[in-house]
């Protein structure tokens, strides 16, 4: 456990609004968002500069406390979470929530890590521009977490994810030292790329403090429209087609179970099915055009869906009528996550394919974990142009301790998960990172010259292993 004498050392840095030490005010941070890791911490550190997160990293090398970096504490893996023991300190990211600049010629946004997903995107707008990666934390994500995680969302088909949107990285490494490389270059050829190290490496490497990110034009106008299909092979065909016949426009495309669905119209009050036809998967599909003089998108998209019926790919189509209908479309793909955790104990699975794999991935996984985990119904929803797939695997009806079901059945359901996504070619980790959910299985799966790698760029850059420990590489036993 950290004494007081220590939590003086960083009060006298930080100044008492810079140090958390109240215990109501630290409980919900020490548990993710899933409520499955809890862990411990005598304080929350909130520094409010990069200097001063310099400084604080700093002190905590000379006295050997381990910092756990945090933005929304919105991660799915248990990425943020302290370790249960009390031996680290949060490193808050929040009161870093300025947008330093954000012009609309030069199409780039610097904003410090604690910058709220949403600001964003309101202040981008406000100039013309957008920032076109969303999810449905939105409004809680910051910026310094989908960095550390390479966050992907419903944009990713067109834009990709944030390793595409990141032009620029400040950050704090484990000695304290700040990397300053927020210049967004297109031409650097410096050796490494440290700023891509730093993307994606969940805090184990450095602590992201500012980004210079990538706008796009403003959405002139758009259409949102909705797909019944019988499979999710139809659903990749409805996706060439549009693709073929609307181009770069296609900006979100998403396929859904019907069972998926049905999950979100039973629990989140206000939502209605777009289509009256109950069809056995479902298709999002926004056509986004930055250009008022470019063809109506609501027109060129009822072409293509009209052209989908004729081939006998969609079922049933509807098109939003309004910006309104737009939205309530999207708040059900954006209520899936919370539907399907309003439904009982489940396991959940971010995982990615070959997208020529994804579909009959989605539909022969879930048939062959009902039939080796009797009682349990599984089904997916995801991205089917990047390959992403939320694959889930629910308890037995009338499960109710959750818990219990999930230390007895877990692991054996995460293997056998895991090992059909190998077996397609695919990642165990699309979008949600490892944290210290998959840790076990990043060493049981990987092979040995990656694992090699991962520990040795950690090494290089915290030898002493004080940022984010128990997160990401696994341990020299676990692999």
């Amino acid at each position: 456990m950290i004494g007081q004498d220590i939590i003086d050392r960083f009060t006298a840095l930080l100044g008492p609004k810079g140090v958390t030490t109240n215990p109501d005010d630290i409980a919900p941070w020490v548990s993710d968002w899933r409520g499955r890791y809890h862990g411990a911490a005598a304080a929350i550190l909130s520094p409010d500069s990069t200097r001063l997160i310099s400084e604080t990293v700093k002190l905590a090398a000379e006295l050997g406390v381990p910092l756990v970096p945090q933005g929304g504490n919105t991660s799915m893996v248990g990425g943020a979470t302290p370790p249960s023991d009390g031996s680290a300190l949060i490193l808050s990211l929040r009161r870093m929530n300025r947008i330093r600049s954000l012009s609309a010629q030069d199409n780039l946004a610097v904003c410090e890590a604690g910058v709220i997903l949403s600001v964003l995107h309101d202040a981008a707008q406000a100039q013309g521009r957008r920032f076109p990666l969303s999810l449905g934390a939105k409004g809680s994500a910051t910026i310094g977490g989908l960095i550390s995680t390479n966050a992907g969302g419903t944009q990713v088909l067109r834009h990709g994810t944030m390793r595409a949107l990141v032009d620029g990285l400040e950050a704090v490494l484990p000695d304290g030292s700040i990397f300053d490389g927020l210049d967004a270059l297109k031409k650097d050829n410096r050796g490494y790329d440290i700023k891509q190290l730093l993307i994606g490496a969940e805090g184990t490497l450095g602590i992201v403090t500012a980004a210079s990110l990538r706008l796009v034009p403003a959405i002139a106008t758009r259409a949102v429209g909705w797909a019944g299909v019988d499979s999710p092979e139809q659903a990749l065909h409805l996706l060439r087609l549009t693709e073929k016949t609307l181009g770069e426009s296609v900006e979100g495309f998403e396929v859904i179970a019907d069972d998926t669905l049905g999950f979100v119209l039973g629990h989140i009050p206000g939502t209605r099915s777009p289509i009256e036809t109950r069809t056995p998967w479902h298709v999002l599909i926004e056509v986004d055009h930055a250009d008022l003089a470019d063809p109506g998108p609501g027109e060129r998209l009822e072409g293509a869906l009209a052209q989908a019926m004729e081939q006998g790919i969609v079922l049933d189509a509807a098109i939003a009528a309004n910006e309104a209908q737009a939205e309530a479309f999207w708040r059900i793909r954006e209520s899936l996550s919370e539907s399907e955790r309003a439904q009982g104990p489940a396991l959940q699975y971010d995982i990615s394919v070959p997208v020529a794999k994804m579909p009959a991935f989605m539909v022969e996984a879930a048939a062959a974990a009902e039939a080796a985990f009797p009682g349990t119904t599984a089904s997916s929803f995801g991205h089917l142009g990047d390959g992403n797939v939320h694959f889930h695997v629910r308890a037995p009806k009338g499960t109710s301790d959750g818990p219990a079901w999930i230390a007895a059945q877990g692991q054996s359901i995460n293997a056998f998960v895991h090992d059909a996504v190998v077996a397609a070619g695919g990642s165990i980790s699309a979008e949600h990172g490892i944290g210290q959910m998959k840790r076990a299985e990043l060493a049981r799966l990987s092979s040995p010259a990656r694992i090699a790698a991962l520990r040795a760029i950690k090494t290089a850059f915290d030898p002493h292993g004080l940022f984010n420990p128990g997160k990401l590489i696994p341990l020299p036993e676990e692999g």
